[in-house]
């Protein structure tokens, strides 16, 4: 889906960071001590990433290479290691369901299935509206809390079917979700309820 570079024809010659963004970058950068700058790149990349609909072209990851005086290659490195980073155009919302051992075990084919359904696209597709792009992730590292959809910047967890339904009708409706627990699961609680503190009150 999105490791692969998007093809010629929808790389842009040229990127450069707005006044805000190169100002946010500057501020990255002098985090770290004089001959560290490259460890700003994630940063960089990130704030490259917003600025341009969501995926990094070349020249963006160049652009950045120059800034941080680093060689293009080992941004390309890491741009193409990290699942956060886009090498090709997403939809608005980029909908990625964990399909690792613990979703799975709570579900987490049929909130996949529910979704290819609802958007009517398959695994690493774009709806013709731009609106969503599907994808699927190896761990999310919320496993407690499974299943896990990630959409955007926010984990919503403890999805079932109907949930991962409704979330999409509201992204497309331009609402904005509440994330986290879709059951309002209190933080990493068992699904039942916290229960130490009552042990021994009954």
């Amino acid at each position: 889906m999105s490791r692969a570079p998007a093809p010629p024809g929808l790389q842009p010659p040229h990127f450069a960071f707005t006044p805000e963004n190169r100002a946010a970058a500057e501020r990255a950068i002098a985090r770290y001590p004089t001959g560290r700058q490259a460890s700003a790149v994630l940063a960089l990349l990130d704030l490259a990433q917003r600025q341009h609909q969501g995926w990094l072209p070349r020249a963006a990851m160049d652009h950045v290479a120059a800034l941080l005086k680093m060689a293009p290659i080992r941004v390309y490195e890491v741009a193409s290691f990290y699942e956060m980073f886009n090498l090709a155009p997403v939809g608005r919302h980029h909908v990625r369901v964990c399909t690792t051992t613990p979703c799975q075990l709570r579900g987490a084919g049929a909130v996949l299935e529910a979704c290819e359904r609802t958007l009517g696209v398959g695994l690493g597709e774009t709806t013709a509206d731009g609106l969503f792009t599907l994808g699927e992730f190896e761990c999310l590292g919320a496993c407690v809390n499974a299943p896990i959809v990630w959409i955007g910047d926010d984990y919503f967890e403890d999805v079932d079917p109907a949930r991962a339904r409704e979330l999409l009708d509201a992204f497309r409706r331009g609402e904005q979700p509440a994330p986290g627990s879709q059951v309002g699961r209190q933080t990493s609680a068992p699904a039942s309820g916290p229960r130490t503190l009552l042990e021994g009150a009954e």
